[in-house]
């Protein structure tokens, strides 16, 4: 574990479920939860090369159900888990924060944002998807990419067992999954794969986050990508700002300009000649840039 987790710890929710999370930062900082992607686990952020928090900011980072050592919940929503988050909130007594949701998490940003308007002051959402189901958010995706969202939306069951099977490849060689993700990328994206200390944190991360199965990145899938949101997202009423690659095949610009045209007074950055893999040398400028909506 990286020296730079303060703490490594976890909380019984209402239901018993266990829900774990990491801290990273200054202990008495001002708090934001950040949210991992698909899959991923709380530790990953500790491993970015350089030093991706900001003076007096308290990063929170809890592994969602199903993933790392968090437990369960079979059929999960994204309003579940802006539930879960209130919950961790409550615990740590804290009253107002900001969110952060990377790739697969960006949903779950949005939820909280959503369910939790007088806590939830300012929202970040990086390279995340949109609903499978909106017009127009897959120009500019892969065609690996397409197939399995399509996949969650129109055959659940076979979605579900698709990511069962691709987490147990990936659980079994994290390495593998990493050589597959070089040929759906960008070529900037594959340069920030050839890193080393990238390869390492995301096999590290990878094989942290399926350390129990599979289970996460089916309800991830299906909450994501298989239902509506549940929620209307014109109707969030936190500062959310929105950061997309202009070269990003996993979740192209196309989703952020839909999300960001949804959710009213957002701001939209297409930050270019980049791809998917942006936020991993980016994320204290992105973490910087959500605090100070909140000073604002």
């Amino acid at each position: 574990m990286s020296c730079r987790t303060l703490k490594d710890r976890s909380v019984r929710l209402s239901d018993g479920r266990r829900l774990a999370y990491a801290e990273y930062g200054a202990e008495d900082g001002i708090p934001v939860f950040l949210f991992h992607g698909l899959p991923g686990s709380r530790l990953c952020w500790g491993r970015l090369p350089d030093d991706p928090f900001p003076e007096g900011v308290r990063v929170l980072a809890p592994d969602r159900p199903g993933y790392g050592l968090s437990d369960p919940k079979l059929g999960r929503t994204l309003l579940d888990w802006a539930d879960d988050v209130a919950c961790l909130a409550d615990k740590l007594k804290l009253n107002a924060f900001s969110v952060i949701g990377v790739s697969g998490g960006g949903p779950g940003a949005l939820a909280c944002s959503w369910k939790m308007p007088e806590r939830v002051a300012s929202a970040g959402v990086v390279a995340g998807a949109a609903p499978t189901n909106a017009p127009g958010v897959f120009e500019g995706i892969s065609a690996n990419n397409r197939f399995f969202l399509r996949l969650a939306w129109r055959w659940p069951w076979a979605s579900r067992t698709n990511a069962r099977v691709l987490a147990c490849l990936i659980r079994r060689s994290p390495d593998w999954y990493i050589r597959t993700m070089q040929g759906k990328v960008h070529e900037t994206d594959r340069e920030i794969l050839a890193r080393p200390e990238i390869r390492a944190l995301l096999a590290q991360d990878f094989a942290e986050a399926l350390r129990s199965g599979g289970q996460g990145m089916v309800d991830d899938l299906s909450a994501n990508h298989g239902a509506p949101w549940g929620f209307a997202l014109g109707e969030i009423s936190a500062r959310v700002q929105f950061w997309y690659g202009e070269l990003d095949r996993s979740a192209p610009p196309a989703m952020g300009y839909y999300l960001s045209d949804q959710v009213r007074g957002s701001t939209f950055t297409l930050v270019p000649n980049t791809g998917h893999l942006w936020i991993f040398l980016h994320l204290r400028e992105v973490i910087n840039a959500v605090v100070s909506a909140v000073q604002r």
